[in-house]
């Protein structure tokens, strides 16, 4: 039984905006599958064909707008309004479903499909539906824009941030995470050794699922969606 007061963790994962329609980064067809990871989602990649790379982004992007939240990222929203005690949800997404379900607060660790960063000076803006090579920086006007997305090789957003909110969870609930990419797949141990009650939810166990105390398969919209009920009770 969760406590009224409880800090919960949530770590959002590809599975979660799959129920969407978009396609995790293992499917066997649609975007990923038409590139080699190295060649879209590397710096680099981006060093070596930028217009592919802004390219394969601006069909995310544009993917990403025509798709809508599902009855998971609904629940999180209202685990977040109604739980007394905290609620942080941290997303390896770089979709805004979580947003547009109604989380306030969500922290983006691998960046966000929304955004632009210049290569040069890091600043941050608001991107366009269809970004361009050569696009102008509006700080330092260098043509240096980019999607503000971390690849691989990159260090994620946030992580002292994050770490600093494991060692805080009273819950950690991972949801829809193949376990397979670090540093994400190394918070249910983080949050085991702050004392954390651990939860998986996926269609099956994830790569780092014995790590977790609970597991509970099946498709996010359902099983998510009566977790949040059980926790609110009603």
């Amino acid at each position: 039984m969760t406590q009224p007061n409880a800090k919960i963790v949530i770590l959002t994962g590809a599975g979660i905006s799959a129920e969407s329609g978009i396609e995790t980064f293992r499917a066997e067809d649609g975007l990923w599958a038409q590139h080699r990871v190295e060649d879209v989602a590397t710096p680099e990649g981006f060093a070596r064909d930028p217009e592919l790379v802004v390219q394969f982004y601006n069909a995310r992007r544009a993917q990403a707008a025509e798709v809508h939240p599902n009855a998971a990222h609904r629940a999180l929203a209202r685990l977040e309004a109604e739980h007394p005690g905290e609620v942080v949800v941290i997303t390896q997404n770089v979709d805004d479903l979580h947003e547009r379900g109604g989380s306030d607060t969500v922290h983006h660790m691998h960046g966000h499909l929304k955004g632009a960063l210049c290569a040069i000076c890091d600043h941050r803006w608001p991107a366009p539906m269809v970004m361009a090579v050569g696009d102008p920086c509006p700080s330092c006007n260098a043509p240096a824009a980019r999607p503000d997305i971390v690849w691989f090789g990159e260090m994620p957003y946030e992580m002292d941030l994050l770490f600093d909110h494991l060692t805080q969870a009273d819950v950690f609930a991972a949801i829809g995470t193949s376990g397979n990419v670090y540093p994400a797949a190394g918070f249910v141990a983080e949050a085991r050794r702050a004392g954390a009650h651990t939860l998986e939810f996926n269609l099956e166990r994830s790569a780092v699922g014995n790590q977790f105390a609970e597991h509970r398969l099946g498709p996010a919209s359902e099983t998510v969606t009566a977790w949040v009920a059980e926790i609110l009770g009603r």
